[in-house]
């Protein structure tokens, strides 16, 4: 599995990175986040098609775009993805 929240590396992607890993340790998903910032990031985030910032991305998929400081909804969110194998 393979979890990644993308972003220019504003606050606002440092937060959503923070909230996913929390999301993700209390889900017992027993995978790790990964950040993918400046360049990187947003070269993934236009690879996705997304037209905007942060992205959760969940297995290659978008997940969320935008920011929610609600974990149940990234919780949500990543069950989604996951459900739609």
């Amino acid at each position: 599995m393979k979890i990644q929240v993308l972003g220019s590396g504003c606050p606002t992607c440092k937060n959503l990175y923070e909230l996913t890993q929390k999301a993700v340790s209390e889900m017992k998903l027993g995978t790790q986040v990964e950040y993918l910032t400046g360049r990187e990031g947003m070269q993934k985030i236009i690879e996705l098609g997304a037209m905007s910032s942060p992205v959760l991305s969940v297995n290659g998929r978008i997940a969320m775009t935008g920011f929610t400081p609600d974990i149940e909804k990234i919780k949500e969110k990543i069950q989604k993805v996951l459900a739609e194998k």
